[in-house]
């Protein structure tokens, strides 16, 4: 494996579940494997989960690590291509990412979306750029259209939870105070199609998801039917696709509560985190006994070591 950044990258997915079994059973037994290897996490936003599970990841591999915030650590980069640099980016990505790239092993980036165009959001310019560039292997720990660490990790804990061979998978939308990216709804429904799994997206009219992502699933615009006989509830808010980054509803309806849960077959909640307690979903069914978002948190060190571990053997190899 030389990139990270889709669910086709990390191949047959029984085999990629099955690794991480192995990995979460005995995390340390490749703690040799990364032995003078070193990893660059680059941060272009905030983060917690993705930070410290990717770090620990990759220091259970015997990895060195080192952890870059663009927005404090370094200079501003420019992403753009033929404009005069005389603002406060001095430093163009065309030179700052090949001299990452000699320093490190492998490179994993964290840009989101910026909502201020939408093409060039979704041709992924700065995910892009570290591909070309880099001269590495490059992991997207989240981009602009997809957060494919996050969605490993849901798919497995869908895995280590379910209590039948094909469950229904809902993923609802839900309020947000916030203009929130496309990238983890568009990864989980990534994920999701080809998993074996009966798999709805629930939203108001309005919140359509690009269709290269939603196309294949069950789109269903009653939250109510969509939660009925349900054995995952994944709780995410989004903003437009199709008015791309705006806010078209703030409906409280639609936050996750006892009552659509009992619509459900029992259903387990999950949720990416941080999550804004009784807009998302309410204290009652986050804190309920069918919550699985600390798991499904903790899951994320096992995904990311996954794909550093094939990252590494691929190296190792070469």
């Amino acid at each position: 494996m030389k990139r990270y950044l889709t669910v086709d990258d990390i191949g047959d997915l029984s085999q990629a579940l099955q690794e991480a079994k192995e990995v979460k059973r005995t995390p340390y037994a490749w703690d040799t494997l990364g032995k003078n290897k070193t990893i660059i996490l680059i941060f272009f936003n905030s983060s917690l989960r993705t930070r410290l599970s990717t770090q620990k990841a990759a220091m259970n591999l015997g990895m060195n690590v080192i952890v870059l915030d663009v927005n404090k650590d370094g200079w501003k980069l420019e992403s753009e291509f033929g404009v005069i640099m005389d603002g406060d980016k001095p430093e163009h990505l065309r030179e700052a990412v090949p001299v990452i790239g000699r320093y490190c092993d492998i490179i994993a980036v964290r840009s989101f979306a910026t909502f201020e165009d939408k093409k060039a959001d979704y041709e992924e310019n700065i995910l892009n750029q570290f591909i070309e560039f880099a001269g590495v292997p490059v992991i997207s720990m989240e981009s602009a259209t997809r957060h494919p660490l996050q969605a490993f990790a849901d798919l497995f804990t869908i895995e280590e939870y379910k209590t039948k061979a094909r469950p229904k998978v809902v993923l609802t939308w839900a309020p947000h105070p916030r203009a929130l990216p496309q990238a983890v709804p568009n990864s989980f429904a990534e994920w999701m199609k080809k998993a074996d799994v009966e798999f709805v997206i629930t939203h108001p009219k309005g919140y359509e998801l690009a269709p290269e992502f939603s196309n294949g699933a069950t789109i269903e615009y009653d939250q109510n039917k969509a939660f009925e006989n349900a054995d995952f509830i994944y709780a995410k808010n989004w903003a437009s696709y199709s008015e791309y980054g705006q806010i078209l509803s703030k409906d409280r309806s639609w936050t996750v509560d006892e009552e659509k849960m009992k619509l459900t077959n029992n259903a387990k909640f999950m949720h990416c985190l941080p999550v804004r307690r009784n807009m998302i979903v309410s204290d009652e069914v986050i804190d309920s006994e069918n919550s699985i978002v600390i798991d499904e948190a903790a899951n994320r060190e096992v995904s990311a070591q996954v794909v550093i571990k094939r990252m590494l053997e691929n190296l190792n190899q070469d």
